[in-house]
């Protein structure tokens, strides 16, 4: 019996698309070692490497580009536009070179997150196409308007023709999806024992002044690292190796090692809107302060989700970048929901797909 194969594209932005499937790849690896992961991405190996233990296949490709940006708040939106027509320019072929690697390589299902030509590639291949966020990229296009606005209508075309869509918390409502499944939160889950982390990295200040400080895949040149200074007996986490050198920053600069590893061991995680460090401390239940993205139209879903369910602050940009970081010495707000949120969505995704390949292979024995 031929190994079940799991087609993984995943959208070239920062490093979050990646690793919530990563998560959720993972997952699937530990129930069903058997599936072979083939992941289509332009994320760094070492980061899926970070998540998934197992093999997998690497096949580096881009066929989207999320949002040209120099850091994680500034974008460039003249840049953007340009690859994306582009890309359409070039749809076919890019579709033609995907559904001759999927037939060669007998991929049984896609699971995307979330470029919008994935599904183009499963028609191609006469294969199912899944997807899983809690947006679209019609999202972000369409809300800027202009000559965004075709470029919206082209990609939500595509999203309409996927066969099944696992919409995870925080989410817009994605209405040009013609079959959604609603999941919970997804996310990596800490390795390491808080004690050897503290001895490890020399971390000594008490978890209520110990603070993560993570920006994404797209780091944050602007970080106000002075404002540090103020702070001489907490200890601030950072993966930022451009960071200058304080008696009270940790560097992180060990690639094994993931932002959601050091969560456990920090009273607050500071962030800018993002899916994969809200769902993570969420689920660890680590309080999150957080910068509004003005241009971002994700951004408002996002923080509606940790206002709703998990301890959150709200701070704005001028308090961020030009203030004295007195918000440290506030109390978060509690979340304003009193149900906690559903944490299974890398089970649920994980079992959907498996469910699937188990119900394949009866199929494909009673054919021979």
């Amino acid at each position: 019996m031929e190994r079940p194969i799991l087609y993984l594209a995943i959208t070239n932005h920062g490093f979050g698309h990646a690793t919530r499937i990563a998560s959720v790849a993972a997952t699937i690896q530990k129930l069903c070692p058997e599936v072979l992961l083939i992941f289509v991405t332009t994320a760094p190996r070492w980061l899926l490497e970070c998540y998934i233990e197992g093999d997998f296949i690497y096949r580096p490709r881009a066929f989207d580009l999320g949002v040209v940006q120099t850091d994680s708040l500034t974008m460039d939106k003249v840049a953007t536009l340009e690859k994306l027509l582009d890309i359409k320019k070039h749809q076919n072929s890019l579709i033609a070179s995907e559904v001759n690697f999927i037939r060669q390589n007998r991929v049984n299902l896609i699971l995307a997150d979330i470029p919008f030509l994935a599904p183009g590639f499963a028609k191609g291949a006469n294969i199912p196409c899944w997807m899983m966020s809690n947006f679209g990229w019609d999202l972000i296009y369409r809300d800027w308007g202009g000559e965004f606005t075709a470029v919206a209508d082209w990609i939500s075309a595509w999203y309409s023709k996927c066969d099944r869509l696992f919409r995870l918390p925080f989410h817009e409502p994605m209405p040009v999806f013609n079959n959604i499944t609603d999941v919970g939160l997804t996310g990596g889950s800490p390795r390491h024992s808080a004690d050897n982390l503290r001895s490890l990295w020399g971390i000594t200040a008490p978890v209520e002044k110990t603070i993560l400080l993570t920006f994404g895949g797209l780091g944050l040149q602007q970080i106000p690292y002075d404002n540090l200074r103020r702070f001489p007996d907490w200890q601030f986490i950072v993966f930022d190796q451009s960071a200058p050198d304080l008696p009270n920053l940790v560097k992180i600069s060990d690639r094994k090692y993931r932002p959601v590893d050091f969560m456990p061991i920090c009273g607050r995680v500071v962030s800018k809107p993002g899916y994969s460090t809200f769902a993570e401390s969420t689920l660890l239940g680590v309080p999150i302060i957080t910068i509004p993205r003005e241009d971002f139209a994700e951004a408002t879903f996002l923080i509606e989700g940790i206002t709703n369910y998990n301890q959150h602050q709200i701070i704005t940009p001028s308090e961020f970048f030009q203030g004295t970081w007195d918000f440290l010495h506030k109390l978060p707000q509690l979340p304003t929901q009193s149900e906690p949120i559903a944490k299974d969505g890398n089970e649920a995704i994980a079992h959907a797909v498996i469910n699937y390949f188990e119900l394949n292979k009866v199929i494909q024995n009673n054919i021979h």
